[in-house]
């Protein structure tokens, strides 16, 4: 029992630690200035994002594209700029996943 109880608890840990890693590089690599984890700012907040594209298996795919290229229309006429470069695919991949699991 004891065992079972410590594979639990670490398993919530490493899962709230990688939560904390994909928060951190959103904030890194400046979704936080527009997007927020629950309210919205200047595009929809995290948990929005995530509400809106339950369920969708393409889901992941679209967003990361659309947070590489840029776009707009989908939330308003606020447009969203692309993002790469300057922000590596696998952490654009990370952001994404962790959007899509709040």
């Amino acid at each position: 029992m004891k065992v079972l109880l410590s594979m639990i608890a670490l398993a919530a840990m490493l899962l709230a630690g990688q939560a904390y890693a994909s928060q951190t590089l959103a904030q890194k690599s400046g979704c936080l200035a527009c997007h927020s984890l629950d309210k919205k700012v200047l595009g929809p907040s995290f948990k929005d994002v995530s509400a809106k594209y339950k369920g969708d298996k393409s889901a992941e795919a679209k967003l990361v594209a659309k947070v590489k290229a840029g776009g707009s229309g989908v939330w308003g006429p606020m447009p969203m700029p692309a993002n790469s470069p300057q922000v590596k695919d696998e952490d654009i991949k990370s952001i994404v996943q962790w959007i899509l699991s709040l």
